[in-house]
């Protein structure tokens, strides 16, 4: 327990959100988008041409530690061949179907209630997140009822910076008003997560345990993190109330 905390930042990938197979949900999403652009070559071609598309656009952003906004990641990367003007206005909604084709995204058990305390205990609240979307995670904030407990949200479609470049965990502690030494992050990955706190000088950093994404880790990949948590709730015991109302 780090009792100088006054701001909690959270990961919502993996670690707010999960994702859920759902074949037919999938499905549905691909048949859209493929329709959303009027695609030609057969469903199975399509979607195939975008995974390799999106594996050289990831590739790059990994490396460089820089996203781009939705409208040039379908007009230039994505889609390039296409006409601009029927991609740019529709990128919003075809980053929504690619996502969609992974599996259907749902709030982790205990995620709302746990926000609601946290912030009632007197912490602010805020979201960094690595994402192609710029719009899905505001829009859940607000279908879920937990946008106003958030004072700031950092996504890297939007400011570029990606995690696990110390500056975006610099820039969200700015926005907050908290020096980055009373800022926690919870976060699901140890190569980004515990690197970018770590050198942003964070005060803390809890690392919620994720299967899927410690499977995808290198063997020889060093796990500290100051805390780590299997569920949600688990916050609560590590902050308490920082007000005498709470």
């Amino acid at each position: 327990m780090n009792p100088n905390i006054e701001a909690i930042f959270l990961d919502v990938g993996n670690t707010l959100r999960i994702v859920l197979n759902d074949p037919e949900f999938s499905q549905k999403a691909a048949e859209n988008l493929h329709a959303a652009v009027g695609a030609k070559q057969p469903l199975d071609e399509f979607i195939s041409m975008l995974k390799d598309r999106y594996k050289v656009y990831r590739k790059r952003a990994k490396t460089i530690l820089l996203d781009v906004r939705e409208t040039e990641l379908w007009s230039k990367w994505m889609l390039p061949d296409y006409p601009e003007e029927l991609i740019v206005p529709q990128a919003s909604k075809l980053t929504r179907y690619w996502r969609d084709t992974n599996g259907r995204r749902v709030a982790r058990e205990g995620v709302k209630e746990t926000i609601i305390e946290l912030h009632r205990r007197g912490y602010k609240l805020g979201i960094i997140a690595n994402t192609i979307t710029e719009t899905e995670i505001p829009d859940w904030m607000e279908e879920d009822g937990v946008r106003e407990y958030f004072s700031t949200v950092i996504l890297s479609s939007i400011v570029a910076l990606r995690k696990p470049n110390p500056e975006i965990y610099l820039m969200a502690a700015r926005e907050i008003g908290v020096d980055p030494a009373k800022c926690a992050y919870l976060g699901d990955n140890p190569l980004r997560d515990i690197q970018g706190t770590r050198e942003a000088g964070y005060g803390m950093m809890i690392l919620i345990e994720e299967p899927d994404t410690l499977r995808k880790m290198p063997e020889d990949v060093v796990i500290n993190p100051d805390r780590i948590i299997t569920r949600i709730d688990e916050l609560l015991d590590i902050f308490p109330p920082r007000n005498q109302d709470a």
